[in-house]
């Protein structure tokens, strides 16, 4: 299938060794997958281009041993390098995720033609300016955040003066208005935040260590999965006429 066709940013998981507590990166994939999370993303900047590739060979593998992989979308932070080697050993990897200050969308696209999937942080006003300027059809969805300032990414909404901008729901709601492409939204996301992130109107939420650090990551992913499910059926119930 088409990995831009299949992208489901529901319910999205972000991990790398630095967030796993010391357990296999694989087996917390494979469980969180089984709960239902539809999208992971490989992020670490401490981890060589080997030990990213072999990270993602193994995300690939736990998601086809769950049997997810038409289902679930498998990403590289930041490393097209990653993404390429990854694809030239046979890797079902599906796309990448970059910042503002990684490497051009354009330049992704350009390495990974049509079909592979291209996600791209934006604050409110660099979202705001993408939607206004740029060439939105090279990308697939925008990440939104942070909702709390997180220590998984010290620099997640990092101002020119230093200071860290977390969004309110209410930004977070306009910047769904605002944009007619997916929006994702994390940074510091609870179980808690989850029902008041669907009424949004988001594509999906994100996390990190809430998942990856949990004693039972499965566990917690399926709540969180649940949660949102849930919520996302109670508002389809009362936008019916």
């Amino acid at each position: 299938m088409n990995p831009r066709k299949k992208l489901d940013i529901s319910a999205y998981f972000v991990v790398g060794p630095e967030n796993t507590k010391g357990r296999d990166i694989a087996k917390i994939i494979f469980d969180v997958v089984e709960a239902g999370f539809t999208c992971i993303q490989i992020r670490s900047k401490t981890a060589s281009a080997v030990e990213l590739i072999k990270m993602t060979a193994e995300a690939a593998d736990a998601i086809a041993q769950a049997g997810k992989t038409s289902q679930v979308t498998l990403l590289v932070d930041d490393r097209l390098d990653v993404v390429l080697a990854a694809l030239e050993q046979g890797v079902k990897v599906d796309g990448i995720h970059v910042g503002q200050s990684d490497i051009p969308v354009s330049v992704c696209r350009k390495f990974l033609g049509n079909d592979l999937v291209i996600g791209l942080t934006a604050g409110t006003d660099e979202l705001a300016r993408y939607l206004e300027t740029s060439d939105v059809s090279q990308i697939d969805y925008f990440g939104i955040g942070p909702l709390r300032q997180t220590f998984t990414k010290p620099d997640c909404g990092l101002a020119p003066d230093g200071k860290i901008i977390t969004k309110s729901l209410d930004d977070i709601k306009k910047s769904a208005q605002t944009s007619f492409l997916p929006l994702v939204v994390g940074g510091g996301v609870k179980l808690d935040d989850i029902p008041a992130l669907a009424r949004t109107g988001v594509s999906g939420f994100f996390v990190v260590t809430a998942v990856s650090e949990a004693d039972n990551p499965k566990a917690v992913a399926m709540q969180m999965v649940d949660a949102w499910n849930a919520s996302k059926a109670h508002k389809s119930i009362h936008l019916r006429p």
